[in-house]
């Protein structure tokens, strides 16, 4: 499971869907489905969120699996 914190930081920086979708090359349904774990990004378009956002990967896209020491 992958959860993330793409809409916390997009609001924080005062990005809307649209800006952040239309930067990444994705509509914002699609954006709109990623933010509400629907539907999940390929690696690439993972790297074009943190680049944009300028955040690590990490601190957007995580598995919280491994927050709660469930994972090896």
């Amino acid at each position: 499971m992958l959860s993330n914190h793409i809409a916390k930081i997009r609001k924080d920086k005062n990005i809307t869907q649209k800006e952040l979708a239309t930067h990444i090359g994705i509509g914002r349904t699609a954006l709109s489905r990623i933010e509400n774990g629907v539907y999940y990004p390929s690696a690439e378009t993972m790297r074009k969120i943190s680049d944009y956002l300028n955040e690590p990967v990490g601190n957007i896209f995580f598995n919280p699996n491994v927050l709660l020491n469930k994972t090896k």
